[in-house]
């Protein structure tokens, strides 16, 4: 049963403010963070080295190429040249990205990262994966406000299914790692997020919130409840000291930029559905774009079967 829309869309603080002040929140807590990090942590050995402009150039630029033309796709078409410009251009640099931190004293992205197959399965499935959430996060709170006409607040309220059940297993992942090898608590985290993700993509105007959203969600709270702490360890593991802040920031970046170009595809998606009418187009872009997302879900699955798994041959692995 929908909660009740509230008739005062003033009684939460996105409505009071704005949905950048939620933002803030990370403010206090870094702050406080800063402490004990200062007290606990052991300082590292100083090195002197040189900002790699270029593949920061490089990197930033094309991949903001590759986004702004998806993006304009949906309106464009794929063949407008204001499309296929950017998306020609955010190809090359990329390409030149690739070459120039082949040859840089101290890259931004050194490549030997990518010798690791675990690691290199690990990013890709890592891009897939969040750029999978990006979608789920973005369309199913525009379904709960648009379809059942809820207050902002009441659609935060709407992904505690998921909120609780991926706290209660993320804190369960050590003690399973102890009896379970780490890509098959990997494999079935992410498997388990395609199911709730192929089952909540079924909306439509007329979807009950608890079996059609919150059900869904508690199969998608324990998939990524599984999923994100192995998947950052296969992201950093074997690297050598010298390598740990590259290897961290690039687990960082494939998430980032995984998100942002997963979810301008998945817009551009839902841009292609149409009903003619405003709800029942909410509805069916929701249902296109989440059927989009569990897509690449799919994919993440095979990646992980294809990558991951297979690098790691013994049968148990106790570390995160």
């Amino acid at each position: 049963m929908p909660l009740s829309a509230s008739s005062s869309e003033g009684s939460s603080p996105t409505s009071l403010i704005s949905w950048r002040a939620g933002l803030f929140l990370n403010v206090p807590i870094g702050i406080v963070m800063m402490v004990p990090a200062v007290r606990f942590l052991p300082e590292t050995t100083r090195h002197r080295g040189r900002f790699d402009v270029p593949g920061a150039l490089l990197a930033t630029l094309g991949s903001t190429a590759l986004v702004l033309g998806i993006v304009d796709a949906s309106d464009l078409g794929w063949t407008a040249p204001a499309t296929l410009i950017p998306l020609v251009a955010g190809v090359v640099m990329l390409g030149l990205f690739v070459r120039v931190e082949r040859w840089a004293a101290q890259p931004i992205v050194p490549l030997r990262l990518f010798a690791h197959r675990e690691r290199s399965g690990a990013y890709v499935t890592r891009m897939l994966y969040m750029g999978a959430m990006m979608g789920f996060f973005f369309f199913t709170a525009q379904f709960v406000q648009r379809v059942y006409h809820w207050t902002p607040l009441q659609a935060g309220l709407a992904f505690l299914p998921m909120t609780l059940v991926n706290f209660v297993l993320a804190v369960q992942v050590p003690r399973l790692l102890e009896r379970v090898s780490r890509p098959r608590v990997l494999l079935t985290g992410v498997a388990l997020t395609m199911v709730g993700m192929v089952w909540l993509s079924r909306l439509d105007l007329h979807t009950p919130y608890l079996t059609g959203v919150a059900l869904p969600m508690v199969l998608i709270g324990a998939g990524q409840g599984l999923t994100l702490a192995p998947l950052t360890s296969s992201g950093v593991d074997g690297v050598a000291p010298a390598d740990a802040g590259a290897a961290s920031g690039l687990v960082n970046t494939v998430h980032q930029i995984g998100s942002a170009l997963s979810l301008s595809i998945l817009t551009a998606v839902a841009a292609s559905v149409s009903t003619g009418h405003g709800v029942a187009d909410i509805a069916a872009r929701s249902g296109a774009a989440l059927t989009g997302s569990a897509v690449l879900l799919a994919l993440a699955v095979a990646a992980t079967l294809t990558l991951i798994v297979p690098a790691r041959t013994r049968p148990h692995e106790r570390s995160l």
